[in-house]
């Protein structure tokens, strides 16, 4: 761009860049070169909008995806981004279809609007009418593998394991082998009782993909069912789940001041009524942009101080054969790093990180009532998986929030948080290490 600063392509990809980076302000800046130098790509208009959003500037945010799909009305992808964007805004489950419904009236794929649509509806906790408008879809297009699969999935949600299995089956016939799809024949097995069969498809998964979270995640579920000693590996609590309570970074008086300096950060950005779909959180709101580009000290200081816990963590780990130590180089970087604001009610359902290596939870603000709370009240809960097991498969570690504590464990454990009941906030962040 330096050699070429009436480039408009360069000025494109150096925004994209910036905004991948989460520096939005500095992408902004770069789009809007973009556009004065005469570019009009739908492609610049997303990443002009996006990195609106990210910024704080919603209105202007919404209005710039609504461009970028007035250029190319079909794209699924960026539909969906401002259904979601609708959705947690405004709560508006209609008006968020409506933007799916005219990517279909454009002549996007019927199967790819009704996966997203479906996704809208588990949003708004339509489950049931998920599970229809995909059982539909399954009917009128048998051959995709993909709606096979999310129609499997809707149907694990809603409790039916039986009819999850034989679309899970489907999906596997048109895509032997498919890690993604024996994850979801994984899952079914173990909700009709079958461990070993379930270990059996995740480890062949895992054949083909060793370093996906999600089957050592539904592996582990397996293996405590099966009473595999795998099962005591992957979920060595004592070794793999580490708490670190951090010191007062440099420039504040206090952990107290600081943490009030980053919540008054952070809360600035939680500007959503609505979780984001298919997100774990329940009755709060999450900001997704990578906040390690945010140029707000006390958001640059936390990250500062988790650096060396970071470190210790991976130096604590050491070699190993087991999915965590095996991918531990010694070198470690932040691959994504969001915040969750959770309201009276709140809570996280139990999930597990697909695109991490480690993962974590520091704690900003917390409720009064968890403090000491004999029933676990907004306490983070590790060894539960999302579907109802038989025999039961209840969380086994609970580790109680503090403000100015951080929780680093592998990304591939089953976590949630226990719902709290009083009027007070829970206020978090959250990042993903991977190995460099």
């Amino acid at each position: 761009m330096r050699r070429f600063p009436e480039a408009r392509i360069a000025w494109h990809n150096l925004g994209a860049t910036l905004g991948d980076l989460g520096r939005a302000g500095e992408a902004i800046t770069a789009t809007q070169t973009a556009f004065r130098l005469g570019l009009d790509a739908p492609e610049t208009w997303l990443v002009h909008g996006r990195a609106l959003i990210a910024a704080g500037r919603l209105d202007e945010g919404e209005a710039a995806l609504g461009q970028a799909l007035r250029r190319r009305p079909a794209e699924v992808a960026w539909s969906a981004e401002l259904a979601n964007l609708v959705w947690m805004r405004r709560g508006d489950l209609t008006a968020a279809l409506e933007v799916l419904n005219a990517a279909e009236r454009a002549g996007a794929p019927v199967p790819l609007v009704r996966m997203r649509q479906a996704d809208q509806m588990r949003a708004a906790g339509q489950g049931e009418q998920a599970w229809t408008l995909l059982k539909t879809a399954c009917a009128q297009a048998p051959n995709v593998g993909p709606l096979q699969l999310a129609a499997s999935q809707a149907a694990m949600n809603i409790g039916l394991a039986t009819e999850a299995e034989a679309l899970a089956r489907r999906a596997l016939a048109l895509a032997p082998g498919e890690p993604a799809v024996l994850n979801q024949v994984c899952i079914a097995a173990l909700a009709l009782g079958r461990p070993a069969e379930a270990l059996q498809a995740a480890l062949q998964g895992l054949e083909r993909a060793p370093a996906n979270q999600s089957l050592w995640g539904w592996a582990a579920v397996a293996a405590r069912q099966a009473g595999d000693p795998l099962y005591a590996t992957l979920y060595d609590y004592d070794g793999l789940v580490r708490i670190f309570d951090l010191p007062t970074p440099d420039g504040w008086i206090d952990m107290g001041t600081f943490l009030a300096d980053l919540d008054a950060a952070l809360s600035a950005q939680h500007l959503y009524i609505r979780e984001p779909a298919n997100q774990s959180v329940r009755q709060g709101s999450q900001i997704s942009h990578l906040l390690t580009g945010s140029d707000d000290p006390a958001i640059q200081a936390a990250f500062r101080q988790f650096a060396p816990a970071i470190a210790d963590y991976a130096a604590a780990l050491g070699p190993g054969a087991d999915p965590l130590r095996s991918r531990n180089t010694g070198a470690q970087q932040v691959h994504g790093a969001w915040s969750v604001l959770l309201g009276p009610g709140g809570s996280h359902s139990n999930h597990l990180h697909m695109e991490g290596w480690i993962s974590s939870v520091f704690y900003v603000a917390t409720p009064q009532v968890i403090a000491g709370s004999a029933a676990h009240e907004g306490w983070l809960s590790f060894g539960e998986p999302p579907i109802t097991l038989d025999p039961p498969c209840p969380p086994e570690r609970f580790v109680e929030p503090r403000p100015g504590r951080l929780v680093l464990f592998p990304s591939y454990m089953w976590h949630g948080v226990i719902p709290f009941s009083t009027p007070e906030r829970r206020l978090t962040i959250a990042f993903d290490v991977t190995p460099v």
